[in-house]
């Protein structure tokens, strides 16, 4: 995948490795033998619940997964924190953290990528091609050719516009480019677009993008600059019948504007992988919006992706050990 550092880090200071404790979501007990196998000198202690963490962390070097505030305040020894997903966000839950130069935070950046743009497209397709439509006659067993066939939209020749334009959104807009799509996207950090990406703009300019694209794919990671990002102002700049795939994190959509904007036709169907709240409660006004799919924040789920973190994990836990820089370092003050 050609991942590489985000930075150098120097382990001059540390000790001998001794303990990892493993508390992702990531907990195979085979893929843990395996990497165990591999690193003889370290232990690798699974955490079985979330509670167990707080009793395993005190003597440990490093974490895999992600830390709360007292945990951190019980780690007394730790100096690495590998997180299981490519979002950081618990980091702002965390000042004392962010405040400790000598403990480095990496992440799960490029794993996720491919899946979670796979089932932006997924959202996509099943609006623009009338998924819903045809199961209602399927299960009636009707052979309507006719009825959903003017309401059918082809992607080529639409504009796509992406929030977020890392790893994930990169991979989302190679797939749009891939449709033939028109591809726009702003970032805190615009580069070069590539992958048949169109331009890529700097945040400034997102009212303006919106006013002219058709698809809005949100890929940012939620941190004080995104969050409400996109508000009531620029779902009205959205082009009427436009669609929206929210794949990153919640609260940086109002969602009550996109219920309203549903409800209109304005949106002509949203899909969210994640949501203001998680789980999304029974009765939230979500769930019954128009033309509206929710998954339950499993957009990055394949055998692929756990293979991803895995072997980043396993990298990192070897450069570790050596006393060597580690790949993809998160900016503890930006959150990514």
């Amino acid at each position: 995948m050609g991942w590489v550092p985000a930075c150098t880090v120097s382990w001059e200071d540390r000790t001998t490795v001794t303990k990892i404790v493993i508390a992702a979501q990531q907990r195979d007990a085979a893929r843990v033998a395996d990497v165990q196998a591999r690193h003889p000198g370290t232990e690798l202690v699974v955490a079985g619940s979330r509670d167990q963490v707080l009793d395993l962390i005190g003597d440990a070097d490093g974490l895999f997964g992600a830390v709360n505030a007292m945990e951190f305040a019980a780690a007394e020894q730790i100096r690495w924190i590998q997180a299981g997903s490519a979002g950081v966000e618990w980091l702002w839950n965390v000042p004392a953290l962010q405040a400790r130069d000598d403990v480095v935070v990496t992440n799960m950046r490029s794993a996720h990528a491919a899946t979670i743009a796979d089932h932006c497209f997924a959202f996509l397709l099943y609006f623009t091609r009338g998924i819903p439509q045809f199961k209602e006659f399927h299960d009636r067993e009707e052979w309507a050719r006719g009825q959903v066939a003017s309401r059918l939209v082809a992607l080529e020749g639409l504009t796509l516009g992406i929030v977020g334009f890392g790893n994930i959104g990169r991979a989302i807009g190679r797939r749009g480019a891939g449709f033939g799509m028109k591809v726009l996207a702003v970032d805190a950090h615009p580069g070069d677009p590539g992958d048949g990406v169109d331009e890529v703009w700097s945040l400034d300019r997102l009212d303006e993008m919106c006013k002219t694209i058709n698809v809005l794919a949100i890929s940012a990671p939620i941190t004080p600059q995104t969050r409400g990002l996109i508000g009531p102002a620029q779902i009205g700049m959205l082009k009427h019948g436009s669609y929206l795939c929210v794949m990153s994190r919640g609260n940086i959509v109002n969602e009550p504007a996109v219920i309203e904007a549903l409800k209109s036709g304005q949106i002509a169907g949203a899909g969210f992988d994640v949501t203001h709240i998680e789980p999304l409660p029974a009765g939230d006004p979500l769930w019954k919006a128009p033309n509206c799919i929710i998954s339950p924040h499993n957009s990055a789920g394949s055998s692929l992706t756990t293979g991803h973190v895995w072997r980043i994990f396993e990298e990192n836990l070897g450069r570790f050990e050596r006393g060597e820089p580690l790949m993809n370092v998160v900016d503890k003050g930006l959150g990514y």
